[in-house]
């Protein structure tokens, strides 16, 4: 039976069959994605949320172990991994390659919704979802800027005219505004002057959600003409705020401007942004998981001249990092190396057989059976990338060999007389099998790249497949169009009619000839020899093998370094921002660096104010000369001299295995439910693997070394007051939390009120003595609890403190009864202090009040004068006095974690490393694996390499 006998027989068939492969594949290769690499992304969500104020153990515990419970329940979970710092949790899940993405999505929305009613009832905003993974690269990156216009408003029209058309695009998964320069009024009361007016600040904040409303109203039906009712229940102007009505005393009204500096200012004080060395608004874009990186980017771009047509013309706007460049400089390499290399095959048939016929033959083949693969890569949902444009190239070696075999069986035939006619029926009738079962064996060959497992058997996948598909198009080429052109234009030629070429090059090939039967017929005569060598051969491959240095991908230079900044754990924004200027001052001074972003600040990739970010631009390759680890390895030292922070560098890679974002390229965990003895046994383990030679820069993300002052009150004093810890709680709020109290409502956008203290009240623990909460009851006090209290119930300073509690005027009749008038005096409390230790000896303090008040904790016989008049002394506090925190409180300084790290729910610490110059990967982690067993840790420590270096070690 021959396969190929009805095209040899059916000319125009096979030739409208031929060309209507290459139409589909031309068709094909139009709609085809281009990308760096095949999409094998694990499906990752990242659940962001965020609580202004809140401390990390306070993060942990409320928001994101109740998320957690949760999350963990969900079918599909692979990994997942919390940060839990100020004011922030992000929780990031990682489901399984084979889960899609949407499904993912809806089950985590189902899980926050369940987790709600375990959440702070004061939370500003829901957790946010984003199908984006954390430690993936923006695809592009803008910055805004102008000369003229503020920030705040530059921000603004980012967020309101940018970022939702943006987001709004196939394949975007997130975009992150960073310069926390969103637009708010900022209420910085002065916690004295409310005192002195008999106010607190819960006062305040509770008069500005009510004056600041916006609901509904209804409506009016006449009967000819109807109506809809509104009002000026919105506050939108700092001015209106500052105007505001808090009280009334002594008939006049007092406003919040009289107790409290109303500014217009950003919502979030604590974050900033660079362009280069410029402030600027920079918008970061990241693309979904499984999403193509050029399409995405095309189309941002495609829309940006329109969106950025809508802004101020002040606003200058500059995309400073764009990933695709590099991708598809490679791309359009390897395509160009894929038509090299069809083209040297072409040269090598013509240079071998000196036939025109028989060299085009094989020159439309070849072609032929790369675009008819284009067809099943778009079918399969494939794209051009650098291991699908290698497998073409691979497979042309293949290609030419089906194609050359049918040729040279027909050619023998020819030579021998026969027509080509019937040489091609007898010569394709004897070859067709071998072409198949040399087709079968090459793609039985791939079989096991399609069962290896997690993503790098994903990766290989459209490899193994692309290569296949081409070998199967060629085996179907060579038994139909090969044989039917052979038939026709192949033709024999005496010896003494071919040309000058062909006669200058036969005495080479038979040279050639003759020299390899000579050394065929050597080896033949010593057949022992012969296979003893053969043995060798195999012995020293597998003796290589494992000698041999194994590793994930190589590092590749995209164009684009990723830096991460860190300082000392206590370090101030302001001390943090002028340290990350001065490190991209030396990085922008490097003549290989063409552009910066730089950010610091809490948000849902920056989890500390204690580190920043930064993607580092490199010029073209063409003016650099260098690839990026030599950029890195020059800049390290000069990095070194910016005291107080260190800056942590590696080249962005096409490929994202981690869901961390890393100092360093590598990552291993130790995990263990004992928080305690994983703090203690982190930083042993980070000595041990900073001495093993394969590693460098190994890093920890353990931070535990920041301050907290601890606000300890006395329960029973309180209680007898008449204060909660939820009143000290939301009065420390108040103050120290940037507390979003309230929210003004535009058609665009909404605006946050934010509540605080005067910025001079926040920069020492001893100003909370300068807080107050009003007495909810009658109360006993203890003799010296107050003015006569001792300065450990106190906790403000050495016995050299002094206090002094003084009433101020209120609206209340001299002759109303005493309960009616305290409820409107405030006692307020002024304490000086050197020291935050606790001392055992009493302060002194005196009474001054306008209505005849009692002065608290004093005895019988000690009066405070006022007009004149004796003043007895009970020892209570009465209903509305205004406490001084002070008075039943004490302060200890502590140092705790300003981040804390969870592996599915247990705590976690993850050491980072970049390998050595001349280590593997491979050797590295058996060096890491060594070190693990000499600490001999104990059983509840688990340890695990994350990301790509898990990912190679499950490869092998």
């Amino acid at each position: 039976m021959n396969p190929s006998r009805i095209f040899i027989l059916r000319p125009v068939a096979t030739s409208l069959l031929m060309a209507g492969i290459l139409l589909v594949g031309a068709a094909a290769y139009k709609e085809l994605p281009v990308s760096a690499l095949p999409e094998v992304d694990y499906p990752t969500i990242q659940v962001t949320t965020l609580y202004p104020g809140a401390s990390p153990d306070v993060m942990a515990s409320s928001v994101t172990a109740p998320l957690e419970r949760w999350f963990g329940q969900m079918p599909g979970l692979q990994q997942m991994t919390s940060t839990s710092s100020g004011g922030s949790s992000v929780v990031t899940l990682q489901f399984t390659l084979s889960l899609n993405i949407d499904v993912a999505e809806q089950e985590v929305q189902q899980s926050i919704n369940t987790a709600a009613t375990y959440l702070p009832v004061d939370l500003p905003t829901p957790p946010i979802y984003s199908k984006t993974n954390p430690a993936d690269t923006p695809i592009l990156t803008l910055a805004l800027s102008s000369p003229v216009l503020p920030l705040s408003q530059v921000e603004d029209l980012a967020d309101t005219r940018l970022a939702p058309r943006i987001s709004q695009l196939p394949g975007v998964g997130l975009v992150s505004i960073s310069g926390g320069q969103k637009p708010s009024v900022r209420i910085q009361a002065n916690p004295t002057a409310m005192a002195s007016y008999g106010l607190n600040l819960e006062d305040l904040r509770n008069v500005i959600v009510a004056a600041n409303v916006n609901l509904a109203k209804g409506n009016l039906d006449g009967p000819r003409q109807a109506y809809t009712i509104g009002a000026n229940d919105q506050l939108l102007s700092q001015e209106d705020y500052a105007r505001l009505v808090v009280a009334y005393k002594n008939g006049a009204p007092v406003k919040i401007g009289q107790v409290a500096d109303v500014v217009s200012a950003p919502e979030n004080v604590d974050e900033a942004a660079w362009m280069n060395q410029t402030p600027a608004v920079i918008v970061n874009v990241q693309r979904q998981p499984g999403a193509n990186i050029i399409s995405v980017a095309d189309s941002i771009k495609k829309l940006l001249p329109l969106l950025t047509s809508t802004l101020p013309a002040s606003i200058q706007t500059v995309i400073l990092t764009d990933r695709t460049t590099t991708i598809r400089a490679s791309v359009s390499d390897v395509q160009f190396e894929l038509m090299l290399t069809v083209g040297l095959v072409v040269l090598v048939i013509f240079l071998f057989l000196r036939n025109l016929a028989a060299t085009v033959i094989p020159s439309v083949a070849v072609p032929l059976s790369l675009v008819g693969t284009f067809a099943v890569m778009y079918l399969l949902g494939y794209s051009l990338n650098n291991l699908t444009l290698m497998a073409l190239t691979i497979s042309t070696g293949f290609v030419v060999d089906d194609a050359i075999v049918m040729i040279e069986n027909i050619s023998r035939y020819i030579e021998e007389g026969e027509e080509p006619m019937q040489a091609a029926l007898k010569g394709s009738e004897q070859i067709g099998f071998t072409i198949i079962s040399l087709t079968v064996s090459l793609i039985a060959v791939l079989i096991p790249l399609l069962f290896m497992a997690d993503i790098v058997g994903r990766l290989f996948r459209e490899f193994a497949i692309t290569l296949a598909v081409t070998i199967l198009v060629s085996a179907v080429v060579s038994l139909t169009l090969t044989p039917m052109m052979s038939a026709r234009l192949l033709k024999h030629t005496p010896p003494e009619r071919q040309g000058r070429f062909y006669r200058a090059s036969e005495n080479a090939f038979n040279r050639v000839i003759e020299f390899y039967g000579r050394t065929l017929r050597w080896v033949l005569d010593r057949q022992t020899l012969t296979l003893l060598v053969a043995v060798a051969t195999l012995g020293v491959t597998i003796v290589l093998f494992i000698l041999i240095p194994k590793g994930f991908f190589p590092i590749q230079d995209t164009g684009v370094i990723q830096a991460i900044s860190a300082a000392d754990q206590t370090i101030s924004f302001q001390a943090m921002s002028e340290r990350q200027q001065a490190l991209a001052a030396v990085v922008l001074k490097d003549p290989a660096v063409e552009s910066l972003s730089s950010f610091i600040g809490i948000d849902g990739t920056n989890t500390t104010l204690n580190s920043g970010r930064m993607l580092i631009n490199l010029k073209p390759m063409a003016e650099r000369h260098i690839d990026a680890s030599t950029v890195i390895r020059r800049l390290m030292p000069q990095l070194a001299n910016v005291a107080g922070i260190q800056l942590y560098m590696q080249p962005v890679q096409d490929i994202t295995v981690e869901t961390r974002v890393s100092r360093t390229q590598f990552q291993y965990s130790l995990e263990d439910p004992n928080a305690e003895e994983l703090n203690r046994i982190a930083p042993q383990m980070v000595a041990k693997l900073a001495a093993v030679p394969q590693l460098t820069d190994v890093a920890s993300d353990q931070q535990t070394g920041g301050l907290r002052t601890t606000l300890v009150f006395d329960r029973d004093t309180a209680s007898r007051l008449g204060i909660t810890p939820q009143t000290i709680d939301n009065t420390l709020y108040d103050a120290y939390g940037q507390r979003l109290v309230s929210t003004m409502f535009t058609q665009l956008n909404q605006y946050h009120v934010v509540l605080e203290v005067k910025p001079d009240f926040q920069q020492n623990p001893l100003n909370l003595q300068n807080l107050y909460i009003r007495s909810a009851m009658v109360a006993n006090a203890s003799p010296g609890t107050v003015s006569g209290g001792t300065a450990a119930s106190q906790g403000f300073g050495p016995s050299s403190a002094s206090a002094a509690l003084s009433a101020a005027p209120n609206t209340t009749p001299s002759n109303a009864p005493a309960t009616n008038a305290m409820a409107s005096i405030p006692i307020t409390a002024s304490v000086t202090s050197t020291s935050l230790i606790p001392s055992s000896t009493s302060t002194s303090g005196s009474i001054t009040a306008s209505t005849g008040l009692p002065p608290l904790g004093s005895t019988a016989t000690q009066q405070a004068n006022f007009g004149g008049s004796p003043i007895p002394s009970p020892t209570w506090f009465r209903t509305g006095t205004q406490v001084p925190l002070g008075t039943f409180t004490h302060l200890e300084q502590t140092t705790v974690p300003i981040a804390i790290n969870h592996q599915g729910q247990f705590p976690v610490v993850t050491l980072s490393f970049n390998l050595a110059p001349g280590a593997s990967l491979g050797s590295a982690i058996d060096a890491v694996n060594r070190t693990k067993l000499d600490m001999h840790l104990p059983a509840s420590v688990q340890t695990a390499f994350q990301g790509s270096a898990a990912a190679f070690e499950a490869s092998l």
